[in-house]
């Protein structure tokens, strides 16, 4: 005691202002941002071999197969998207608790009603599933598996890493983060899966909590699968240099249509799901039913339009089909319209996987068509990107991250411009119409819906305020 008092008495300036510095440190650092600092990278680390996995098994190995065989026997899409779905069917009706919740959609209602919390039981089954939805030629790609990876690893590490002083509410961060990161490795687009994961849980907000560590966790993910598989990226789109005012009005127009086309999309989507969902047969028989139409629908086009273009599967060489070769209005149009009906008729019967790339497929091919009929441009290119980003703005209510993809996709930011103006309108035109059932508005929402059920749990017997 007395060394201390002699050693404040020599130094009064730190007596003074130690205190200060105490506080001034303790309100820099009072949310403990530097844990996400080890957090983030495992996170980031593990959904990459995760995404990694799932892209050679579909992407490498079974998917460049099946859709050759495709190509050269065309009445084999049929019965080759109906096994796959009747697999699909079979994995999630016995192998799983509910086979109604699974890829984004568990993710997002995990994060509003679950705190994060992810059931790991089922999750190699539901991979497989997703596996042969895709694989088998599902109008779906693979963000479907990758975010509900990257989202279940976050939540499972959560569990696993309490001794860094994690709090209930850092599960839902950690589950975001997850999902980041298995969209930014999927796409080789670390942005787009940062943006995309924040905007994915509400329709008119973002999940800011998550930043910093899905930030830290989308780069090290995509770093990760970049590392086994290489940074190319995965589609070859150069990409326009240059626009006129006339290109901005034109694409305005071009979001107001997509916007419309989005809308009906998405109700027709949700009422389709909503009605397999509720109806009494096994889950195995409602998709075989949905591969017979989404066979169909593949079928039907190659015999019209005899081209390289099949509305199945992930679509990533259709994509660069559409990109770099010549297709006539009608048959881009035609394209789109059977890539929806294959998409609805894919994940509406309980297909496990997303449609991220369904939407700016179609987005794009439809620009592409825009482009030609109505403006006669030679800059098709900037019309499909504006497409892309605005269907995708317009069908998952994530502007953002569709400008943010179409910035990444084309290597440069001449396209932001158009890109902006189009997702804008055909989010506005939208409105509230989302292929998630389970977005909330935004965060106010889910807080008051949280409050008001507290409320209720307090009255007797339950009953409402």
């Amino acid at each position: 005691m007395p060394k201390r008092k002699e050693w404040a008495s020599r130094y009064p300036a730190l007596r003074k202002y130690l205190p200060r510095v105490h506080d001034d440190l303790g309100a820099t650092y009072s949310r403990n941002l530097h844990k996400w600092l080890v957090i983030s990278p495992i996170i980031g680390v593990v959904t990459g071999l995760v995404v990694t996995g799932v892209d050679v098994t579909i992407l490498r190995e079974l998917w460049p197969r099946v859709f050759g065989f495709y190509v050269h026997h065309h009445w084999s899409m049929v019965p080759g998207v109906v096994l796959g779905f009747v697999v699909t069917g079979l994995v999630m009706q016995y192998l799983t608790p509910d086979p109604n919740e699974h890829s984004t959609e568990e993710i997002v209602r995990s994060y509003h009603e679950h705190q994060g919390d992810i059931d790991m039981r089922p999750f190699f089954p539901k991979l497989l599933a997703a596996v042969t939805t895709v694989g088998f030629g599902g109008s779906a790609a693979l963000e479907g598996p990758s975010i509900y990876g990257g989202g279940a690893v976050g939540s499972w590490l959560w569990a696993r890493m309490r001794r860094f002083n994690l709090e209930p509410g850092d599960r839902r961060i950690m589950l975001i983060s997850g999902a980041a990161a298995g969209m930014a490795a999927v796409f080789r687009a670390p942005l787009t899966g940062l943006v995309f994961a924040l905007e994915m849980p509400y329709k008119d907000d973002l999940a800011h909590e998550a930043l910093l560590p899905s930030l830290i966790a989308s780069v090290v993910s995509y770093v990760t699968l970049a590392s086994f598989l290489g940074a190319t990226p995965l589609f070859d789109f150069a990409g326009a240099t240059s626009f006129t005012g006339r290109d901005l009005i034109w694409c305005a127009l071009l979001g107001a249509v997509i916007g419309l086309i989005a809308m009906t999309f998405a109700i027709t989507f949700r009422r389709a799901r909503s009605f397999v969902v509720k109806l009494a047969a096994p889950h195995w028989l409602k998709l075989a039913v949905g591969g017979l139409l989404t066979g169909l629908c593949g079928l039907v086009f190659v015999l019209i339009f005899k081209d390289s273009l099949v509305p199945l599967g992930p679509n990533y060489e259709a994509v660069n089909g559409i990109l770099g070769t010549q297709h006539s209005a009608a048959e881009l149009i035609t394209f789109g319209l059977f890539k929806l009906g294959a998409t609805i008729a894919s994940l509406a019967s309980g297909g496990v996987s997303a449609m991220f790339v369904p939407l700016f497929l179609t987005g794009g091919a439809l620009g592409t068509a825009f482009g030609q009929l109505v403006v006669r441009s030679s800059s098709l290119d900037l019309y499909a990107a504006v497409g892309m980003a605005a269907f995708i703005a317009a069908g998952y209510k994530t502007p953002l991250a569709a400008v943010v993809f179409v910035a990444e996709a084309t290597g440069g930011h001449a396209l932001i411009i158009p890109a902006l103006i189009g997702s804008a309108v055909a989010y506005g035109i939208s409105g509230d119409a989302s292929v998630s059932g389970d977005q909330r508005v935004h965060e106010r929402v889910r807080v008051q819906e949280s409050a008001a059920e507290s409320e209720n749990d307090a009255q007797p017997d339950g009953e409402p305020v």
